[in-house]
């Protein structure tokens, strides 16, 4: 027995007689006694031959593998698992027998390891040997220092072992690998094509050459290939041999499948093309892909592209087994040694299930799919029914040997059974195709069989593949004869086109159920009569069935065979046709005449067009239509020379061939018997047919053969071909992929209508919350009246009214008993009741003098006639006179004076009004329109009633100002006020000096008319200023700022006052008297009145100042010493002629002129300066998120051409993977802003000086709104990826999807819905979109204002958004999955975020004391937990189980730290606060009440903590946002007067509320405050905000008794506190101002805000303006939750 090598280098040495093997891949093999002992045996050494023969019985051989520390590559296979194959030879020839494994060991280095965990090419061993192995792994990797040991013990009794398996012989490999024992690869599928001449590329390297150097393909085509059908071959070849020869190339060579990253080569079609372009569009094009390639070439000129074969290179019976084990056990029937079969044992198995078989449709008929055609070796077996025929053959043909076997031999198993079939099969192959068909095909015999040469290549050569495919399309008919064994050429049937003498060859490519086929009678007659036809003559002529009607690719259904090949020789890079003469041996060509002297005799016109293509350059001729102009009746002998090369390298380079003795295959007698076989008798073992009905040379047909063919086929008889049909991919998926872009669109609007609903679910629930005590009232009342519809005009809807008819008036009221409108029965007053006579006569019109007419409409004539005779008996009990007359409905509507045309009116009356009083131009009291002079007319005669008079000063009809000031201005008493008498009040009010207007007030007040004002009348004058304040002050209160202001006016003792003591009263407050007017609501006051009356009194009680800005004066022009400027002298006439002004606060530095351009310079540096922090931190963020993106792009636009993809889609791959780069960076991200405790503990850390952390929430809203954009982005880069993969044919598919796509000729791609609905990516995408739009919509304000608990709910999505986020990018369709990287670590660090606030959560807090304060504030006192340490201004979430929900809601905290419990106050303003409060308000008679317990999660920090670490600090609340600065100032109180070190020196509070009584609770706060601040470090500011503007005559009034009593008492009259109360709004732009000026030392103050938007707003405003200054810097911090 022997082990068998082949060694070929001289060099090899020999170690103890071996040969060292392998040499070349770095792969060793040594033999030796395990005990270090030679093996006893004759070692033999041959330069062609390495054998070690059979060492004594009972000894073990040991094989050792291990690999060199070398740069030499293994051999992938090694890799893989697989050792080279085995060939062992034994002593006597015929005794079959192998050895027995014993034993397997592994060993790493010098260390053994057992048992052996790693034995891996043990299966490829068993294969080998065909013996079973009981342990066998995977293995993976070999790295230098390891070894690989197998134990081989050889048997005793080599009988015995001989009984075990027939099989004698090596298994040649079904993959072609290890063939030659040397160069593993050679002939191996995947393996490189072999070059007969260096590669021909316009770079070097891969680019083909291509237009303008060569001519068009097609062009070409039609020039040298287009003739007429029916030419007969010289030689009488027989079709038989033509498609024998494409049966042999689909055996040994394949390169139709297309590389990846896919590579286009289209052909374009010249303008007119009868066949491809009969509409003159010229922009038609011919699909063309090239073919796959190794990827280790294309590198250089010096490594140029070299294709692969995709199956293997040798004769080995490939196209009948397959090219890979898998796929011949797919092709097996593990029963009998057979190939599988369907239901009929003469045919295999259809290509259903997993079968890799080519499945392009059919270009006739357009059927798709793999039914009906057969599972064959060859990828390619069912392009045609004749390579079908051919296969089927080939299928019987092994399955006849196996069934013959197994009767010889009743002991074989199926292995045997098939292995012996396939050997059998394979050498038959061999010798047809070597010594029958060549030979036939040729004419020329190889040159003799002179044994195996190891180093010969036998690899397939791209001139073989293209020479043979070119001359063999030449030889190809039109149809396709089918007899059956009596010679009976019989007719055949083409769908429902009738019967026909023979099968129409371009209508059968990839036919499915030929209905000539269906029998294996059939399949039969059709071999028969390709036997007995002659095939089409051999020269440059190729048949329309090819030419213009071979099988399409892509979207085409049919292409050019012959410009296809063309095209196919520039991919492969083949030589010119004389560089290709030369290296076969040939000489060059110097004329084209001498290309083929025939054809230049017969058809000089073809070389001529040729030539001319050319340019008449010889040298620039191509191989494939150079050789195939040599052809004339036999190949040239450039195809000659090329394909005869090729045949004896296969031959003589095959270690497996039939006649090499020393592979142990056959016998020689068995090679005798093989030699004598023929294709003739495997026809006939296979048919039915007798040799007699066959010819001896089945590939030739001669005079005298039997069965000659009716006639040369031709063209004519034979149904025409199918033509061109030009797919569309996408058609009929137009609709539903609008359709579905649509829906993706309508998420965001759906969520929108979802949250608008929810909304007003939330909103409409509240408000029943909110109106149940109202309305528990209301239903108390009872009302009647008549109901109606009110017509409030064409364009105003109506309105449901209910009218109640009392003595002397008309109530109207709306649904909720609310008050619309009271119209009074005045004497001497006039009416006019208008009834409507059609549609119904429901309608009623009241045209009341000097007021807006009321057009009812009621359900019922008797409705109306009911109220209209209960409003006649009112009308005439009250005295009235009134007319009535009937109209048409559309009239009455048309002469209805409606609430709006009164408005309209009523706004000229006013605008003339003030044009006359402030002497303003026409033109600046308002536009006009064309019909001006009669509007102002009907607007100066009309007269306001007392309501209209009310609205205009925006207070109540029943308002004690308005009844005062109304019955002074009405002279006439008729209820109305007229233009004239509206104009002499304003006048004095506008004009007036102090003393006209204290006189006017005086008289206003004066109500018993004698003169006198009393203090009754004085309290009732102040009450009805305060009213406008909702009564702040108290009846006890009012009466002591009477009795103050008498006292300081030394009028203790009087208890009335003349007009005199009333003007003495005001003397400190001319300037006051002098601004102050009348606002009128709707009608703005100049600017510059606004300017001079602002006042100024922020720092400090004794620094007020009350007269006009000194900085206005200056923006006059006009000196502090000199009169006022023209135009206010102008507007206020003379009696304003000086100003006394007071140092005002504002900072008097000197300001240098600097040009626009130095300020805008010095703003922006200010900004940076401010916002530094920010800037860092969004900018490194978006670099990052920015630089992954442009990773990402720069990629895939220039970087991956490897992968095709941006071939297919550029815009879109690079949009859509981009932006997930830089979305997987921000949703990861974002979660850090979210870790409140981590943020919490990291702002008291160094890292607060250079990271924002206040600013977290703001900028998770930063990058929520930047990641929606990009996600908006990439899914728009997904619609036009999948749009652009729904039009891709599958090929491209394959080569960007590879793990979902396998490229089988269909060439359909998935539909839309695939991509979207039926991919996890897709699918995960589209939820993804559901998802964030729902999140989004209910994140924002509008909606999470209106329901926060919606806001709680959808937020917490994120968990399923991460889900699908991981899903969605881990899936991997074109990339490795990334999102881990960016997601781990922000995800950890928020995971123990939360864990730090579950751990909270879960405690309950009792609630110590719980307090309903006014304006709906809940005071809540809790237990203050072990351990929880906060600063003031933190906040904390808090949730209570009692409401029903375990939503959190955040609160500051009220309580400072040193306190024992914590407080919260709480304003009822939601639904969930509401509730709050219901469950904490203390039933009545209750003595001890058991609050419901709190969960509390916190302490949070937030900019207002670090109010200490300003010197000076500003502090602005608004509303119930003063929450934060109670804690402040509580703790600020106890630093201090523990005599804490505190850097902060100085703090100003400015309380900003409606009205002081909303929050009375922080009063007592600052009542606190100001009785322990013995350092005046607090100073306090309150601006109460409901009131009307400081120069409004009410306010002022207000504001004078303010003073006095700030004057007086020392404390304000609003609050009782001693700080200085405010009327209006802050000016924060003059109080920040100010501030430069009080603290000039100061460099940075801190100013703390939290309240409503709006107020955070405009302090933001005012800080960003004045740090454009280069002043002192002020630092906002406001709060979010």
């Amino acid at each position: 027995m022997g082990f068998k090598h082949r060694s070929c280098d001289s060099k090899t040495s020999v170690l103890s007689a071996v040969p060292r093997c392998f040499l070349e891949t770095g792969i060793n093999a040594q033999h030796s006694d395990p005990e270090q002992r030679p093996l006893k045996g004759e070692l033999q050494h041959d330069p062609e031959k390495c054998v070690i023969n059979q060492p004594e019985s009972g000894k073990v051989l040991l094989l050792s593998f291990f690999r060199e520390a070398s740069t030499k590559r293994i051999p992938p296979s090694f890799m893989e698992g697989s050792l080279p194959p085995v060939s062992f030879l034994h002593p006597k020839p015929d005794v079959a027998a192998g050895p027995a494994l014993r034993r397997c060991r592994y060993q790493s280095g010098a260390r053994a390891v057992s048992p052996a965990p790693l034995c891996a090419p043990l299966a490829a061993l068993q294969s080998a040997l065909l013996l079973p192995v009981s342990s066998v792994g995977v293995f993976q990797d070999i790295s230098p220092a390891v070894n690989l040991h197998y134990e081989l013990e050889v048997g005793t009794d080599m009988d015995t072992l001989g009984a075990r398996s027939s099989i004698s012989w090596e298994v040649q490999r079904f993959n072609g690998w290890y063939n030659n024992l040397a160069e593993h690869r050679w002939g191996s599928k995947g393996s490189r094509l072999r070059r007969l001449v260096p590669a021909t590329y316009a770079d070097g390297v891969f680019q083909p050459l291509d237009e303008p150097h060569l001519p068009n393909p097609r062009n070409l085509s039609n020039a040298a290939m287009r003739g007429p059908a029916g030419q007969p071959s010289f030689r009488n070849r027989t079709v038989l041999g033509v498609f024998f020869g494409y049966h042999v190339l689909s055996e040994v060579v394949s390169v139709e499948r297309t590389g990846c990253p896919t590579e286009f080569l289209n052909i374009r079609i010249p303008a007119g093309d009868p066949v491809f372009d009969p509409g003159y569009k010229g922009d038609v094009v011919l699909p063309f892909q090239r073919s796959q390639w190794d990827p280790d070439t294309g590198q250089s000129p010096s490594n140029p592209r070299d294709q692969t074969n995709e199956v293997t290179g040798w004769l080995d019976g490939s196209a009948i087994y397959g090219s890979s084990h898998s796929w011949s056990d797919a092709l097996r029937s593990f029963s009998g040694g057979e190939l599988a079969s369907g239901p009929d044992p003469a045919f295999p198995r259809d290509t259903q299930g997993t079968f890799l078989m080519w499945t392009a449709p059919d270009p006739s008929t357009g059927q798709r799919g793999p039914r009906g055609l057969y599972a064959f070796g060859a990828e390619r077996g069912n392009q045609n029914p004749f390579l079908q025929a051919l296969g089927l053959l080939w299928f019987r043909y092994h399955n006849l040997w196996a069934q013959r076997l197994a009767q010889e031999h009743p002991t074989w198993g199926d292995e045997e059974l098939f292995q012996h079939a396939r050997k059998r099969v394979i050498a038959t192959y061999q010798n047809i195709v070597l010594y029958e068909w060549l030979p036939s095909f040729l004419l020329k015999k190889t040159p003799e069989y002179k044994g195996y040469r190891s180093c010969l290549d036998p690899s397939i050569s791209p001139e073989f593949l293209a020479a043979s495919k070119q001359l063999f399309s030449t030889m190809v008919p039109p149809g396709v004869y089918m007899r059956n064994s009596s010679c009976h050429f019989q007719e055949v049937t083409s769908g429902e086109s009738g019967a026909f003498p023979a099968l129409r060859v371009c209508n059968s490519y990839w036919n499915r159920e030929n209905p000539n086929l269906r029998s294996i009678r059939g399949v039969d007659a059709l071999l028969l009569g390709m036997a007995s036809q002659i095939a089409e003559r051999e020269d440059h002529v190729i048949v329309e069935d090819l030419r213009d009607f071979w099988p399409g690719p892509l979207k085409f259904s049919r292409t050019d065979y012959s410009a296809s090949w063309l095209q196919r020789g520039r991919d492969l890079g083949l030589p010119s046709y004389n560089q290709a003469r030369v290296a076969m041996g040939l000489t060059p060509v110097t004329r084209w005449e001498d290309i083929n002297p025939d054809l230049s005799q017969r058809n000089g016109t073809v070389l001529e067009a040729i030539a001319s293509m050319y340019h008449h350059d010889l040298s620039r001729l191509e191989m494939l239509p150079g050789g195939l102009l040599e052809s004339r009746g036999d190949p040239g002998p450039l195809f000659t020379a090329i394909i005869l090369d090729q045949f004896t390298r296969l031959r003589d380079g095959d270690r497996y061939w039939f006649e090499n003795t020393w592979n142990g295959l056959f016998s020689k007698e068995e090679v005798a018997k093989i030699r004598n076989t023929y294709f003739r008798d495997v026809l006939a073992d296979v048919t039915s047919v007798g040799l007699g009905a066959l010819q001896p040379q089945v590939f030739i047909w001669k005079e005298g053969d039997p069965c000659p063919q009716p006639r040369q086929i031709t063209t004519e008889g034979l149904p025409s071909c199918v033509p061109l049909v030009v797919l569309d991919y996408f058609k009929g998926s137009g609709f539903g992929f609008g359709i579905t872009i649509g829906a993706l669109c309508c998420f965001p609007l759906v969520s929108l209508l979802s949250a608008w609903i929810v909304a007003r679910l939330r909103r409409r629930n509240f408000k029943r919350l909110q109106a149940q005590e109202r309305h528990s009232i209301m239903s108390e009342k009872f009302v009647e009246g008549v109901e109606a519809i009110e017509w409030q005009g064409r364009k105003e809807p109506c309105r449901p009214v209910l009218l109640n008819l009392q003595p002397g008036c008309l109530q109207v009221l709306d649904g909720r008993l609310s008050l619309l409108r009271v119209i009074q029965f005045r004497d001497s007053q006039k009416m006019t009741l208008i009834q409507s006579n059609n549609r119904g006569r429901r309608a009623l019109l009241l045209k009341i003098p000097k007021e807006y007419d009321l057009l009812l409409l009621f359900n019922l004539e008797e409705d109306r006639q009911t109220f209209v005779h209960s409003l006649q008996e009112v009308l005439k009990s009250s005295g009235l006179t009134f007319q009535e007359w009937e109209l048409r409905e559309q009239e009455m509507m048309r002469t209805t004076v409606t609430r709006k045309r009164r408005r309209h009116i009523l706004e000229t009356f006013f605008r003339h009004l003030f044009s006359q009083v402030l002497d303003i131009d026409q033109a600046d009291a308002g536009s006009l329109p064309l019909d001006s002079s009669q509007k102002v007319r009907e607007a100066l005669a009309c007269e306001l009633s007392r309501a209209e008079f009310a609205e205009s000063l925006g207070l109540k009809p029943q308002a004690m100002f308005v009844e005062s000031m109304f019955s002074l201005a009405d002279k006439d008493g008729n209820g109305y006020l007229s233009f004239r008498e509206f104009l002499d009040i304003l006048v004095v009010f506008m004009k007036g000096s102090p003393e006209e207007k204290s006189r006017l007030m005086f008289r206003m007040y004066d109500f018993d008319g004698n003169g006198l004002i009393s203090k009754e009348e004085f309290i009732r004058m102040l009450r009805s200023f305060i009213e406008i304040s909702n009564n702040c002050l108290s009846k006890a209160q009012l009466a002591e700022v009477v009795e103050s202001m008498f006292r300081e006016s030394g009028f203790q003792d009087k208890e009335e006052l003349t007009w005199e003591d009333f003007h003495f009263m005001l003397r400190d407050h001319d300037s006051e008297l002098r601004f102050t007017q009348l606002c009128i609501k709707g009608v703005e006051v100049p600017e510059v009145i606004k300017q001079l009356c602002r006042r100024v009194s922020f720092i400090s009680q004794d620094k007020i100042c009350d007269l006009a800005d000194e900085t206005t004066m200056q923006k006059f022009k006009c000196p502090a010493s000199i009169d006022p400027p023209q135009e206010v002298r102008k507007r206020f006439g003379k009696k304003l002629t000086s100003y006394q002004p007071r140092p005002f606060t504002e900072a008097r530095r000197e300001k240098l002129q600097r040009s626009r351009w130095h300020q805008t310079v010095q703003q922006f540096k200010r900004f940076i300066e401010n916002y530094r922090r920010h800037i860092a931190c969004a900018a490194v963020f978006y670099f990052i998120a920015g630089g992954l993106f442009l990773e990402r792009a720069y990629f895939y636009a220039f970087a991956a051409h490897h992968m095709s993809i941006t071939d297919t889609t550029r815009v879109g791959i690079i949009l859509s993977r981009g932006t997930a780069a830089s979305i997987s960076f921000m949703f990861s991200y974002i979660l850090l802003t979210m870790c409140r405790n981590l943020i919490t503990f990291l702002r008291e850390t160094f890292l607060n000086r250079y990271v924002p952390f206040d600013a977290a929430v703001d900028f998770h809203r930063v990058i929520a709104a930047t990641a929606i954009v990009l996600t908006v982005l990439h899914s728009m880069g997904h619609v036009v990826n999948v749009y652009l993969f729904s039009i891709s044919p599958l090929s491209v598919l394959s080569c960007l999807f590879p793990g979902f796509f396998q490229d089988d000729g269909s060439e359909l791609p998935q539909k839309f819905y695939w991509w979207f609905f039926q991919t996890v990516p897709g699918l995960t995408g589209v939820v993804l979109l559901m998802v964030l739009s729902i999140m989004y919509v209910f994140a924002s304000h509008y909606f999470r204002r209106r329901s926060f608990r919606s806001f709680w709910l959808t937020h917490h999505l994120y968990i399923l958004l991460y889900i699908l986020l991981i899903i969605h990018g881990s899936f991997a369709l074109i990339q490795l999955p990334r999102f881990h990287i960016f997601f781990l670590v922000p995800a950890l660090i928020y995971g123990g975020d939360k864990l730090v606030s579950l751990s909270r959560k879960k405690v309950e807090i009792s609630v110590v004391k719980a307090e309903l304060l006014p304006s709906g504030v809940t005071y809540l006192r809790f237990q203050r937990p072990q351990g929880f340490e906060y600063k003031s201004g933190q906040w904390v979430r808090i949730a209570c189980l009692a409401l029903g929900t375990t939503e959190y809601h955040p609160f500051t905290l009220t309580s400072a730290p040193h306190e024992d419990t914590l407080s919260l106050h709480i304003r009822a303003v939601g639904p969930w606060t509401t509730r709050l409060r219901e469950i904490y308000s203390p039933p009545p008679g209750a003595s001890s009440i058991k609050y419901p317990k709190l969960y509390l999660d916190g302490p949070f920090g937030e900019g207002h903590q670090e109010w200490h670490k300003f010197e000076v600090s500003v502090l602005v609340g608004g509303g119930i946002g003063v929450t934060p600065f109670a804690s402040i100032l509580k703790d600020l109180v106890f630093k201090s007067s523990v005599s804490c070190q505190l850097l902060c020196k100085k703090i100003y509070f400015i309380w900003v509320t409606r009205t002081q009584k909303q929050f009375e609770w922080l009063a007592d706060i600052i009542r606190e405050v100001e009785e322990n601040d013995r350092q005046d470090l607090v100073s306090v500011h309150i601006y109460i905000t409901q009131l009307a503007e400081k120069f409004d005559l009410r306010t002022t009034m207000l504001y004078i008794c303010e003073r006095h009593f700030q004057k007086v008492l020392n404390r304000s009259l609003f609050t009782g506190l001693r700080s200085i109360t405010h009327f209006g709004r802050p000016p924060f732009g003059p109080f920040f101002s100010s501030l430069q000026e009080v603290h000039p030392h100061v460099r940075k103050i801190g100013v703390f805000s939290c309240g409503p938007p709006g107020m955070t707003k405009n302090v933001e405003k005012a800080c960003q303006l004045i740090n454009r200054q280069d002043q002192t810097h002020f630092s906002h911090h406001y709060e979010n939750f």
